[in-house]
């Protein structure tokens, strides 16, 4: 077991990984109601079906929504669900909402729990490795709108966080690799031992894996301290937006893709793959840096180029309407080394339109 403290003064936090959590996260629900407090859950069908021992643990008889699993689901529409079954089940300002699931379920729940009566109480219960490493922790909440990624959303920090590594066993592969984009990403921006650690491993993480726990716990770290430091994402350079990295390229992909056709993490992986590649344009790192970066995100069945041809236009369209843009110029994070980024605006449109051919746009 792992405790970690995100350090924000009045809003600080605690977030628990390792397994099995049950019984913490059941004692916090049973306190909340012998308070006279209702508490109400937010999941999405996959987890409901393939974790139904573990939300009967952990909830009991609280009322409980589901929402479709998936991309789509951070919309006006689901938003409007959550907060009207809120209402419905007479939740009040002393309230809480619990969000179990993924990245999707996080973001969403929270910002109905940002939202809701102007703010109600909110934990985070991640059943992914990407919602345990990344979304779960630091307090953006949100959801898509068409013309891009996460636009409409608030600041909300949740009370706590309680990640249970022992869901994961029943994570499909293909939800773990797009973990392991961000997982990656914590090594390439801070932390040149994790990159090490994760590109000398014997074996590729899993669920199973002894080092995952430590490496869970690192990734946290690492958002905490940043975090910590930038909470609303408001320095003029470096900071909390040094944790975009890969996302500028990856919410585009996302979005002229269609939402649903890359999982987030795919697509940052690949966002990885660009940003490793400008660095080097821009004279920062070399040429095996970038091949060494390209390749662990390979080992995790990451897609290194496109899967099918997107049209420059509409990607660098996309990325003009990211919400990192500021003063109307694009703004990326690249890397100085392995282990160390910074933010940059001075990136001319005709390299970024020749990054995006490489992987194969047209």
């Amino acid at each position: 077991m792992h405790t970690l403290e995100v350090g924000l003064g009045a809003r600080s936090y605690s977030i628990r990984i390792g397994t099995p959590l049950t019984a913490e996260i059941r004692a916090v629900v049973d306190a909340l109601r012998a308070a006279g407090k209702p508490v109400a859950l937010v999941t999405d069908q996959a987890v409901a079906r393939k974790q139904a021992k573990f939300l009967a643990a952990i909830a009991g008889d609280i009322p409980t929504i589901t929402i479709p699993k998936g991309e789509t689901s951070k919309s006006f529409r689901q938003l409007e669900r959550i907060c009207e079954f809120l209402a419905a089940e007479r939740v009040d300002r002393s309230g809480a909402l619990i969000a179990v699931g993924g990245g999707v379920v996080g973001d969403l729940a929270g910002f109905a729990a940002a939202a809701y009566l102007r703010g109600i109480a909110f934990y985070q219960v991640p059943t992914t490795l990407l919602a345990m490493v990344d979304s779960s922790v630091g307090g953006k909440t949100g959801i898509n709108l068409k013309a891009g990624k996460n636009l409409t959303g608030a600041f909300w920090q949740p009370n706590a966080v309680y990640a249970d590594t022992g869901v994961l066993a029943t994570l499909p592969k293909r939800e773990f690799s797009a973990g392991m984009a961000e997982v990656i990403k914590y090594g390439l921006l801070a932390d040149a031992s994790l990159f090490n650690q994760l590109a000398s491993l014997n074996e590729p993480l899993h669920a199973e894996h002894p080092a995952l726990a430590g490496v869970i716990l690192r990734c946290c770290e690492l958002k905490a301290q940043i975090v910590g430091d930038d909470e609303r994402e408001l320095k003029p350079s470096g900071g909390r937006a040094l944790l975009n990295l890969g996302h500028t390229f990856g919410h585009a992909i996302e979005a002229v893709a269609g939402y649903g056709a890359y999982l987030h993490g795919e697509a940052v992986g690949l966002g990885l793959v660009l940003a490793a590649r400008l660095s080097q344009e821009l004279g920062y790192i070399s040429g095996e840096d970038v091949a060494k970066t390209t390749e662990l995100i390979a080992h995790y069945n990451l897609p290194t180029r496109l899967r099918e041809p997107l049209p420059v236009e509409q990607l660098l369209a996309a990325m003009k309407r990211d919400k990192k843009v500021r003063a109307g110029k694009l703004r990326f994070v690249v890397m100085r080394s392995l282990g160390t980024a910074e933010t940059c605006d001075c990136v001319d449109e005709a390299v970024v339109d020749r990054l995006w051919r490489q992987v194969g746009a047209v």
